[in-house]
């Protein structure tokens, strides 16, 4: 069963090439990093501050595409961890039906926080067991 998390922390340095974004369990106190790119990093912050481009940027108009043929945003799943690379999945709802699509889960995120209201987002308990045992 999937484990409801929220994007707790966005960590952005400008001497990394690599940004850190936080999940934290909605109901729990479990937390994970995950290293994502500076134009992802930037999009999710610029989205939790409310700061709207004026024109369409790319997480932008995946939503904007998605809602143009008649499909629904649902949710994010952070569906596996191999080779130290997170898998994703967002997910859209078409006719009823739940669609999956691949993703990076950076990418999802962003869209995920590009929604209005936010998408929810979610984590394999698999994944998260594994992530949390390896750091200890």
């Amino acid at each position: 069963m999937p484990v409801e998390m929220k994007l707790s922390r966005i960590i952005i340095s400008e001497i990394n090439q690599e940004q850190v974004i936080y999940l934290r369990e909605v109901d729990g106190d479990r937390q994970f990093p995950i290293l994502i790119g500076i134009f992802e990093a930037s999009s999710i912050d610029r989205r939790v501050k409310d700061d709207k481009p004026q024109r369409p940027l790319t997480h932008d108009l995946v939503v904007g595409v998605v809602e143009a043929l008649g499909g629904e945003l649902d949710s994010v799943v952070i569906s596996e961890l191999r080779d130290h690379t997170y898998f994703a999945r967002l997910r859209i709802r078409v006719d009823g039906e739940i669609v999956e699509v691949d993703s990076r889960p950076s990418d999802a995120i962003a869209v995920a926080v590009t929604c209005d209201p936010p998408l929810s987002i979610y984590v394999a308990e698999d994944v998260l067991d594994e992530v949390l045992n390896s750091s200890d």
